[in-house]
């Protein structure tokens, strides 16, 4: 068995193992899901096991409780083969009153209507992502989230990344899927992605809900989403870039396959944060287009390390895929959630990290030293007209942010005078 390289996510399974009767673990394929259920599981269930499927199938459809005898926790993998396993596991959650007795983990969503209940207050939903960098062991952490939030006077000065461009290139690229790491050439670890998105466009755009799509049209919307990835592109403009190849294809259609992609946990666009400090038609409020894991795009556009080493420009918008992913994993255990600011004078925040008790921080993304000026210009132009917008709203004032931050691909930490803080990549964790 390949060592198991901890997650940040272990914690958070096992407090809510404590609370719980069941927890769901829901995210990408080939993310860890499974390793990381098998850590805590005293018994499983294989839905997939090719020898015994037809068996677990014919015994979910009769009596369904069968399937969940064994040890507890009981790991049930990839329930969503059999949808009647869900109200199985809440039912027997209900009659036992206890904690911690299955975990659950699936790599779609599943539609409600082929279940009973929610499932709310006896399965809990745990969220997972490909591995950040921390987690692969690339950057070294010292630089908290966590206590970057709770001691906003930190000294960060001088912590340095051993992070080189090249090998952040080759860390986007090759993604945070936790086979990549276990495969001993950089051809072998580049390779995973582009199987990854192959099995997207081949089987599982089709199998998701049972309605067959096309696999080139799926590569062709997957590449011309990546062409935009980190980008206010609008749907209409992606619909445009895909008809041009495929003129039978209706925006319809396309919603469809979006929607399929959603459901894969391959795209994950950002939201934006709309407060109330300009004209509500001032600031834009289209979604950021996004993935999962930063080698998605690559592998749909292509393209290989040494490219983005002669084209650092286009490698920023992979950057920011990357950051936006760890920070969204480093951030989980905070209740943490991200979203951007942009408005029609070009005034933006990358990303406004939330956390759930109120707490929040303006983040840009700047790969190389010469950008983090324009950054954090931004930032610092944010918070004040937050401010000029509270010496007008005194009853009902904005939150200050607690954090400004530059998070950037270079070498060295340092808290500018201004206070905004720059932060490598290389430095972070949770």
């Amino acid at each position: 068995m390949p060592e198991y390289l901890p997650r940040i996510v272990d914690d958070e399974l096992t407090l809510r193992l404590e609370a719980f009767g069941a927890t769901l673990i829901v995210g990408p394929k080939w993310c860890g899901k499974t390793t990381t259920g098998e850590q805590k599981a005293k018994s499983i269930l294989r839905m997939q096991d090719p020898d015994r499927r037809d068996g677990y199938l014919a015994t979910a459809a009769t009596k369904p409780s069968l399937l969940l005898k064994g040890a507890n926790p009981r790991l049930i993998d990839e329930w969503q083969v059999a949808p009647v396993l869900w109200d199985a596991v809440r039912t027997d959650v209900d009659q036992r009153q206890e904690e911690g007795l299955f975990i659950l983990t699936g790599s779609t969503s599943v539609d409600n209507s082929k279940i009973m209940h929610s499932g709310t207050g006896r399965i809990s939903r745990m969220k997972m992502y490909p591995m950040s960098l921390f987690e692969s062991k690339e950057s070294n952490g010292e630089i908290s989230l966590k206590a970057l939030f709770d001691h906003p006077d930190m000294d960060i000065d001088g912590i340095a990344s051993e992070l080189t461009v090249e090998k952040l290139i080759f860390a986007a690229c090759r993604g945070g899927w936790p086979a990549a790491l276990r495969r001993k050439s950089d051809v072998a670890k580049l390779m995973i992605a582009k199987d990854y998105l192959n099995n997207i466009c081949e089987s599982d755009i089709s199998t998701v809900d049972g309605v067959q799509r096309n696999p080139t049209w799926t590569n062709m919307i997957l590449r011309s989403y990546a062409r935009n990835v980190s980008t206010l592109a609008k749907k209409t403009n992606i619909y445009r870039d895909v008809a041009a190849n495929a003129d039978s294809m209706t925006l319809q259609t396309m919603d469809t396959y979006l929607n399929a992609l959603e459901k894969l946990f391959v795209i994950e666009d950002v939201e934006a944060w709309c407060p109330a400090i300009r004209s509500a038609t001032t600031i834009r409020s289209g979604k950021k287009r996004g993935f999962i894991d930063p080698s998605i795009p690559v592998a749909a556009l292509g393209l290989t390390p040494e490219y983005f080493q002669s084209d650092l420009k286009t490698f920023g918008f992979i950057f920011e895929c990357l950051c936006i992913r760890d920070l969204k994993v480093y951030s989980q255990a905070l209740g943490g959630r991200v979203s951007y600011y942009h408005d029609r004078m070009d005034l933006e925040a990358d990303a406004v990290l939330h956390l759930d008790d109120g707490r929040f921080a303006l983040i840009e993304f700047k790969l190389g030293s010469r950008e983090i000026e324009e950054g954090a210009k931004h930032l610092l132009q944010l918070q004040e007209l937050i401010r000029k917008y509270n010496e007008k709203e005194k009853q009902v004032p904005l939150r200050e942010p607690d954090l400004l931050m530059v998070i950037t691909g270079g070498e060295m930490a340092y808290t500018r005078e201004d206070g905004v803080k720059v932060v490598p990549i290389g430095t972070l964790r949770d």
